[in-house]
């Protein structure tokens, strides 16, 4: 009998069922470590010799070449008592801790709340002004920045060109910058859009400058230049309901509305990717994407 490829098979079994390294250690009364590089190292290498027709005691000597910790005495002495407590390992999971601290959610929870106080200056409803996903054309859009109801957190509204109303919430980076974040679908879907609009060093400014980034028509991830134009201090939601968005063509601009057109709607203005067929996984296929979206 095989007791071995027994070990390895019911280690593996165990550490599917999530079990930890540790607990199995324990079980069989061996050094964490010693276990660790006896099932990483050892006993895959001495099933693939087995499999590759070497008898047990060859197939062996062979695999324990590869570590310095453990003697072909010493495992073999150990074997029984070994197989024993692998066999009788606790197959209960330890519940997980719904309690468990993510330290990039709990940094965002924290700026979320500690932007409500800083975001005085900012507040209002504004229009934006970014390139078409759909044509060469002014894509204008009214979003709104205020404290939400309960004044946790700063919420942010959006209303598209298509009709739909978007709401997210809104953080900033020290006095740097302040993020407006998005999901596009309705939950539990995610569909993320988020814009960092570059905070100027002064109070109550007229333009806010920055980068969207979101997925196109095709799921495409797309960047492209956005600006911000505030139209009034008011944070009322109903008004900001009654704005619509809408979609411009150059011809029917205004001269202010042409100063933005040209400032957002040029080729630079707009970083994107593309999925083409990439066979090779080289250079050239880099470059062919490049020549495609280049068009």
């Amino acid at each position: 009998m095989d007791e071995l490829r027994q070990i390895y098979e019911r280690i593996s079994y165990l550490r599917a069922k999530g079990i930890k390294m540790k607990d199995i250690a324990e079980s069989t009364q061996m050094v964490p470590s010693v276990l660790s590089a006896l099932y990483s190292t050892v006993l895959p290498a001495y099933v693939k010799n087995r499999d590759k027709g070497m008898d047990m005691d060859d197939a062996l000597d062979a695999s324990l070449v590869w570590v310095n910790n453990i003697s072909k005495k010493k495992l073999l002495n150990m074997l029984p008592k070994l197989k024993e407590g692998i066999f009788n390992v606790d197959m209960t999971v330890k519940s997980k801790d719904t309690n468990t601290v993510i330290p990039f959610i709990e940094t965002l929870v924290y700026n979320l709340h500690e932007t409500v106080n800083r975001i005085n200056t900012f507040s209002g409803i504004y229009m934006s002004y970014s390139i078409s996903s759909s044509s060469n054309a002014l894509k204008i859009e009214p979003y709104l920045i205020a404290p939400s109801d309960d004044g946790n957190y700063i919420e942010v509204g959006h209303n598209n060109a298509y009709g739909s109303t978007h709401w997210g919430a809104a953080f900033m980076n020290g006095a740097d910058h302040l993020y407006l974040m998005f999901n596009e679908k309705e939950k539990p879907q995610m569909a993320l859009f988020n814009i960092c609009l570059k905070l100027p060093m002064f109070d109550n400014p007229k333009y806010l400058k920055g980068v969207y980034t979101c997925l196109d028509y095709n799921y495409n991830p797309i960047a492209r230049r956005i600006l911000f134009v505030k139209v009034s201090d008011k944070v009322s939601r109903s008004e900001f309901l009654k704005i619509k968005g809408e979609v411009k063509t150059e011809d029917k601009l205004s001269d202010i509305e042409k100063a933005y057109f040209h400032y957002t709607c040029q080729k630079e203005d707009v970083i994107r990717m593309c999925a083409i067929p990439a066979p090779q996984m080289n250079e050239q296929d880099l470059i062919l994407e490049k020549k495609i979206l280049s068009i």
